[in-house]
């Protein structure tokens, strides 16, 4: 006699998750690259932030091949990057995530440098962020215009006056956080900033939010990444890095007066 015996329930989702913010990314988004996290210990979030493009269908093909190591959600409307990886967060966070980060989506940042990062985050337990940084170094393949570079050295010093922490590089991509309440109360409310949400969300947890106390400055670590590359497409333009800065100067304002 045959028992038929039901499947065995799938495997739980890894304890690190890290969101991959997506906006109209159907001709730059390489599925095959992001492959490089399967059989690793990460989950792979993808945000669709109201593409109005293919974006959805590539990424329901990219995560329906995952074996359930990929996922995604659609928002239905353009809320901005930050919400989007805000929302992906929360939902890693929902899921059981003990370690989140997030990636764009376009791998300026590769995949094995989300997992060395992540590596050292869990080596190292007082760490509660980890922050790549793009710093050019001997034997370290850190492609950047010059432009860009400059542009943002100015951007970043401005950012590291006003959480009066010595950050290199606010504004790279790939940033890795241990769950717990301090990040939970963080993520609890919109950002105010469309483009620079990274140095909002840091003021946050820097300076404390909603009760929670703030970040011990052993805490908190960048780590220079080996691998990094400008990837043409980008969104950023002269009209953004103006919003920048006033919203910089917003940050400021608000934490002079907390």
């Amino acid at each position: 006699m045959t028992i038929d015996r039901p499947p065995p329930p799938p495997p739980p989702p890894p304890p690190a998750w890290v969101v991959v913010p997506c906006y109209n990314e159907a001709k730059r988004l390489q599925p095959s690259a992001f492959l490089e996290f399967l059989c690793t210990p990460v989950h792979v979030h993808f945000v669709n932030d109201g593409s109005s493009d293919a974006t959805a269908a590539v990424l329901a093909t990219l995560c329906e091949g995952s074996q359930g190591q990929f996922s995604f959600e659609n928002l239905e409307h353009n809320l901005g990057k930050a919400e989007a990886v805000r929302h992906g967060l929360l939902h890693a966070l929902n899921q059981g995530a003990v370690s989140v980060g997030f990636l764009d989506a376009d791998l300026s940042t590769p995949p094995s440098e989300m997992l060395r990062l992540l590596a050292h985050l869990q080596a190292n337990p007082q760490l509660q962020v980890l922050l790549g940084a793009r710093i050019r170094l001997l034997g370290h393949q850190v492609q950047r215009s010059p432009l860009r570079h400059y542009l943002g050295r100015v951007f970043a010093t401005a950012a590291s006056l006003t959480l009066a922490k010595p950050i290199y590089d606010t504004q790279c991509g790939a940033k890795w956080f241990a769950a717990g309440p301090g990040l939970r109360a963080a993520l609890s409310e919109p950002f105010e900033s469309r483009w620079i949400f990274d140095v909002e969300l840091l003021a946050r947890l820097l300076h404390g939010w909603q009760g929670q106390d703030a970040l011990a400055g052993d805490a908190i670590a960048e780590l220079p990444l080996q691998q990094w590359r400008d990837v043409a497409g980008s969104k950023l333009s002269a009209a953004a890095m103006a919003r920048a800065a006033l919203d910089l100067a917003r940050i400021a304002q608000r934490l002079r007066r907390s």
